[in-house]
């Protein structure tokens, strides 16, 4: 799992350095996209440890819900239609998922779903408007999606610690990290 995050951290620097164009160019800027913000990473890291903790069905359908509801809003973005508090929903949907993982609550899974899917416009919308000039709009949203489901993966693996009594503690404690650090990004 963090394996996977220092490759795609370092990815981006490296994407960054230089401007592509075309459809690599769209890909690459949508796929380090979600990876330049704590905000972004913390809140889809914990879609997939809130999933894990959920259990079956919800460990595969919530990193579902998230990247299909997000590309709808990416697309709201693209196009300019205005969604107001962008980044304050993005900072409430760390704080509101963490919490979620830190008290471990179990809604029912349509509730878990809606949750998931409401933050997930605001966090599309943020990666539309962000489209670079150069990008191809398709590869954009295709790296953006890409990257968000390795991050939800991420939080998956992670997640798996549930299974042990540790494992669990360790898992609500991280949950109580990511709320903080939504807090922090909110009042920051």
């Amino acid at each position: 799992m963090l394996s996977i995050l220092a490759a795609m951290l370092l990815l981006s620097f490296n994407a960054s350095a230089h401007e592509v164009t075309g459809f690599g160019g769209g890909f690459v800027s949508g796929f380090v996209h979600p990876v330049l913000g704590v905000d972004h990473v913390v809140a889809m890291i914990a879609v997939g440890l809130w999933g894990a903790l959920l259990g079956a069905p919800a460990i595969w359908v919530l990193p579902v819900v998230f990247p299909l509801v997000m590309a709808f809003g990416g697309v709201l973005g693209i196009i300019g239609l205005p969604i107001p508090a962008v980044e304050t929903g993005i900072a409430t949907s760390a704080v509101v998922l963490g919490g979620m993982i830190a008290f471990a609550l179990k809604p029912h899974l349509l509730v878990a779903a809606i949750v998931v899917a409401i933050f997930a416009i605001f966090h599309g919308h943020a990666h539309g408007t962000e489209l670079p000039q150069s990008a191809t709009p398709l590869a954009y949203s295709i790296g953006f999606v890409l990257s968000t489901g390795l991050l939800h993966l991420c939080g998956i693996v992670f997640g798996q610690l549930v299974r042990a009594p540790a494992g669990r503690v360790l898992i609500q404690a991280t949950g109580g990290v990511i709320a903080t650090a939504g807090v922090w990004i909110l009042v920051g």
